[in-house]
């Protein structure tokens, strides 16, 4: 694995595998009739990705879902055990935990955590080449999905958000392909200092202005993101 040297110190860089793929399309979610794509499915063949996303793979609202900054949704799988511990504790289990694809995922990996990826962190997975674009919000969907009230917001107070990545380079992706990290981003925005900042209450601190600011800047932040920055650091 490599490493690599940044603002005085060294960081090793990200080198493991897809250990699923999944694609998916909207089906019925409950009984008025809203859709949702979470529940994907694991494919066993090498799939093409492009700038929207895996062929085949489609989401039930595109003006929250999918488009270039959210063409691949990543979720680590370092979380499923402790998901696992979660419902346990609160004394009872889950079986969608059982599987990769639970959160909605299409790539199921280990060793792709909020605090080791950087916004624009990019990393070669099968032929394809892909950015950290933002972390990934919970909302509603979630909670109906598990059966859980008031999941989402123990994955926002936990931090185990997921992501996005963003296509650079379109190519066909395989269960079990590498996924090695190629260029680290030189700034210490991870997507779990951003997605604490942003969706995690971070932008209440006092020394929160500086912060959304400069994130309004980060020009491989998701869009929408960087206009919540904006947004949020002009309310103060």
């Amino acid at each position: 694995m490599g490493m690599l040297h940044l603002v005085g110190y060294v960081v090793a860089m990200i080198l493991t595998q897809v250990d699923t793929l999944l694609i998916g399309s909207p089906k019925a979610f409950r009984a008025d009739g809203t859709m949702s794509a979470m529940a994907r499915a694991p494919v066993d063949r090498p799939v093409m990705l492009g700038k929207m996303g895996f062929a085949g793979d489609q989401v039930a609202d595109p003006t929250v879902h999918g488009g270039v900054d959210k063409a691949v949704h990543f979720y680590p799988a370092e979380h499923y055990p402790k998901w696992i511990a979660h419902f346990a504790a609160e004394g009872f289990t889950n079986p969608k935990l059982d599987y990769a694809g639970a959160f909605g995922e299409n790539i199921s990996a280990s060793g792709l955590t909020e605090d080791k990826l950087r916004i624009g962190d990019r990393l070669r997975i099968g032929k394809a080449l892909i950015e950290v674009a933002q972390g990934r919000q919970p909302c509603w969907k979630l909670d109906h999905h598990f059966g859980v009230h008031g999941l989402s917001g123990v994955v926002i107070s936990s931090g185990r958000c997921g992501g996005y990545f963003r296509v650079i380079e379109e190519g066909e992706v395989a269960p079990g392909d590498c996924i090695e990290q190629v260029e680290q981003a030189g700034h210490d925005w991870t997507v779990a200092r951003t997605f604490k900042l942003l969706i995690g209450g971070g932008h209440k601190q006092v020394d929160a202005l500086a912060q959304l600011q400069a994130l309004s800047q980060l020009e491989t932040l998701a869009e929408s993101w960087r206009m919540r920055a904006a947004k949020l650091a002009a309310q103060l």
